[in-house]
């Protein structure tokens, strides 16, 4: 890089037709630009300017070199402006990974504005409940829900999760409605396709229960449907069952009895140093989308 500098010194001295007005102008003494210049000419071989206390003058060799030097900065001037334009416009292929229903329900529909507002930039959305490995399955950002634990990656919070007990109106009617953690032994309960218990906050404080089933799945989407059928009550998040929620499918059960207020939809990504600019135009759209009060909460 000293090689550029010498020929920035250089074409500024010829420039400002002195070395004082030259350092002036880019913040150097007069020594550092004489020290510079004689440099560049041991390193060509040959004399540039001819020096005397009062001006410079250009040799031959000099105005010839100064000639083809300056096609040159002007060059790299025009490629710094070229990185620094595309810095800030989203351009490759984002790959994101996404959780099942998620991704399906609260990203491929907002894509379309997205993509729109992107010319430039190609989508690759992965949607899957495995948690996968973004830096060695080569993704670019994953959305993970829950309560995140510390790691090497950066998370930023991108809405809150409301997680609640939900049942069909037609299962509380056959089998009651429960009122405390005790009536829920007696009940049917769709234990979480990760088999994971249920993490509450109760009157009383945080609590845990495990709920127990003869269904096993591996799948969300099937819980889901499970509890919309009034197979027995589920935990839920609002953004999964709002709308059921909304056209009475299905009601609150136990309102004092919720999910853990620590959860949320995160967006992870490998590191907040040099991020590029698809990601941080895909994060900075969600962020915006979800808001501290996400649309599935209206």
């Amino acid at each position: 890089m000293s090689k550029f500098d010498d020929l920035e010194v250089f074409a500024q001295v010829v420039a400002s037709g002195s070395l004082t007005a030259a350092g002036r102008v880019l913040g150097l003494s007069p020594a550092v630009v004489s020290k510079k210049l004689r440099r560049l000419e041991d390193r060509i071989g040959t004399r540039l300017i001819q020096r005397t206390t009062r001006q410079i003058s250009l040799t031959e060799a000099g105005q010839g070199y100064y000639e083809r030097i300056v096609a040159v900065l002007a060059g790299m001037e025009e490629a710094d402006a070229f990185v620094s334009r595309r810095s800030q416009q989203a351009r490759g292929v984002l790959k994101i990974s996404a959780p099942t229903s998620f991704g399906r329900m609260h990203i491929a529909p907002h894509l379309k504005a997205f993509m729109g507002a992107n010319p430039d930039l190609s989508v690759n959305l992965a949607i899957t409940d495995r948690f996968v490995d973004i830096v060695a399955e080569g993704f670019d950002v994953a959305i993970r829900i829950g309560e995140l634990s510390d790691s090497s990656l950066v998370a930023r919070r991108l809405a809150p999760v409301r997680r609640i007990l939900c049942a069909t109106p037609g299962y509380i009617a056959t089998h009651g409605m429960p009122t405390s953690i005790e009536d829920l032994d007696r009940h049917i309960c769709l234990p979480p396709h990760n088999n994971e218990p249920w993490k509450l906050e109760s009157p009383d404080g945080p609590l845990i229960y495990r709920p127990t089933g003869s269904l096993a799945t591996n799948s969300s989407e099937v819980i889901r449907e499970c509890v919309i059928a009034g197979l027995g009550i589920a935990l839920r998040s609002t953004w999964d069952i709002s709308r059921e929620l909304a056209d009475g499918r299905l009601v609150q059960v136990m309102p004092a009895y919720v999910g853990s207020r620590n959860a949320a939809v995160h967006a992870v990504y490998a590191s907040r140093r040099f991020l590029p600019t698809k990601v941080r135009v895909f994060v900075d759209y969600m962020s915006e989308l979800f808001g501290p009060r996400p649309y599935w909460e209206n």
